[in-house]
């Protein structure tokens, strides 16, 4: 395998440290650590790029808070100097990677994402009878720091990265405790063995696609699975035999032994695709897609909340607006035509003033020009 060296002069470039303060501050430039760097970019930038050069960078400690919805998990978030540098390190180490990735894998890839997940996940639901539906328990919480740090190794050899890289592991801040032994293992080696990476961070995105390459390639080039798709710990094996599958599951399960990695005992199973797979906030059949009951109760609560902080003056209409097209463009990618007019007719906002009720007509307006899922486009007027 080639290994990849000479890349630390142009990671710490000014060209790719501004480069990578641009992607770090899209969707982001009004936060005031976003604004307050780039006032002095330029001085910030450089300053970056001397204690990259001095290996006198650090870390700084992270913003922790929980996330409930759709289920309880810590994010870790990075001081705004530090998301920089984990850019600008996944820039240049990105398209190396890229090259021995297999297409299946669909997280955090230029041309990629959640929605061309869930449409490949259909179409293999088209050609085969029967899923494996798949999860790893406690995956990021389990991701082993040396096992990781090797994996970087067999693709980069030059000594100025790998410190960087295995500096952005190695701060890592403790996440949920995992206490699992392995083979060779005594009482003692899980506290000895560090574990975790925050989920938040881009880097982390990008060690998750490098500690689960492994287990892409031997479901397609060592068993020869027909039918694979991920998107970071979750995945789909399809076939016609439901025999294959439960082979499958065993396999796999022994291979992520040697990642210290174990399949969730309770979310990894194997059924008919006529009964719909729960994928990516989707239920996917063979011949529609219906968004989860969970995905539509969360938005019903977000709305509600929007319209408390519309009428107290939280929260301007452009705001509201941009939030509804947001959820409205996640769900007009499954069969929910009749489903979001009936939930944007019923939404109303207003202050105390005597205005009239905005947003709502309007956005069922735009709904209403959309051609529904599935519909040939030419059949619909309206925005294409």
């Amino acid at each position: 395998m080639k290994r990849y060296g000479n890349l630390w002069r142009g990671l710490i470039s000014f060209p790719s440290l501004l480069c990578a303060a641009q992607k770090a501050e899209r969707g982001k430039r009004f936060r005031s650590s976003v604004a307050a760097f780039h006032f002095q970019l330029e001085r910030n930038l450089w300053q970056l790029h001397d204690e990259l050069a001095t290996k006198t960078y650090e870390p700084g400690p992270y913003r922790t808070f929980y996330v409930y919805e759709p289920k309880k998990r810590l994010i870790s978030a990075a001081p705004y100097r530090d998301r920089v540098v984990h850019h600008a390190m996944t820039g240049v180490l990105d398209p190396i990677f890229e090259r021995s990735f297999i297409c299946n894998s669909f997280a955090c890839r230029e041309g990629k994402g959640t929605h061309a997940a869930v449409r490949q996940a259909q179409q293999l639901a088209r050609r085969f009878r029967y899923v494996l539906k798949a999860d790893i328990r406690k995956f990021f919480p389990s991701l082993d720091h040396e096992i990781l740090k090797a994996l970087v190794r067999r693709k980069i050899k030059d000594p100025d990265v790998l410190w960087l890289t295995g500096l952005i592991i190695d701060h890592s801040n403790p996440q949920e405790p995992v206490l699992d032994w392995y083979p060779g293992d005594d009482l003692f080696t899980p506290g000895q063995r560090r574990r975790g990476i925050p989920i938040g961070n881009q880097s982390s995105q990008f060690f998750a696609n490098v500690y689960l390459d492994p287990l892409d390639h031997f479901l397609k080039d060592h068993l020869r699975v027909g039918g694979y798709v991920r998107y970071v710990d979750d995945f789909l094996v399809f076939s016609n035999d439901k025999g294959e599958l439960n082979e499958v599951r065993e396999a796999v399960a022994e291979f992520l032994v040697k990642l210290r990695l174990r399949l969730h005992p309770d979310k990894t199973v194997v059924f008919p695709v006529t009964e719909g797979i729960r994928f990516l906030g989707y239920r996917v059949f063979p011949t529609h897609r219906l968004l989860v009951k969970d995905n539509v109760r969360r938005f019903r609560r977000r709305a509600r909340r929007m319209q408390r902080q519309y009428a107290d003056r939280e929260v301007e209409l452009a705001a509201v607006r941009q939030r509804l097209m947001s959820w409205a463009g996640h769900a007009r990618q499954a069969d929910t035509f009749l489903l979001r007019e009936r939930l944007f007719a019923t939404i109303t906002f207003r202050r105390a003033t005597a205005e009239k009720p905005r947003v709502a007509r309007r956005v069922v307006q735009q709904q209403r020009a959309e051609p529904a899922f599935g519909q040939p486009q030419q059949q619909q007027s309206g925005q294409p």
